[in-house]
């Protein structure tokens, strides 16, 4: 199991995201996005395993109605940009990926290992 959590440092999100595999003795690489932000491999990965870019974005980012009237290409690359505006946390297993808190989701990867 190779779990990557991108997320914020003062995310309670993403603060649970990271006990939850702590407690569980599953090895993860934390991700602090604001300072890092995500490779564009990283985001198309993302975004292929969630299904949809708008799912990734944070309504409540003062950029949000911006976003949601530019083409595809363009919400791709603001979202490269300005990583902040993305929800957190994104957790990714391989070709797998939640984005905010989904512990039920998390359970399920694990018990798919044993």
């Amino acid at each position: 199991m190779n779990i990557q959590i991108f997320g914020k440092s003062k995310c309670f999100d993403t603060k649970k995201a990271e006990r939850f595999f702590k407690e569980r003795n599953i090895r993860c690489q934390i991700i602090d996005l604001p300072s890092k932000g995500m490779s564009k491999r990283e985001l198309e990965s993302v975004i292929r395993a969630v299904g949809d870019i708008a799912l990734l974005v944070n309504p409540k980012d003062q950029d949000y109605p911006l976003f949601q009237h530019l083409l595809p290409d363009a919400q791709f690359e603001m979202l490269l940009e300005t990583p902040e505006m993305l929800r957190t946390p994104i957790v990714r297993n391989g070709q797998h990926a939640t984005v905010g808190e989904a512990a039920s989701v998390w359970k399920k990867w694990i018990d798919s290992e044993k």
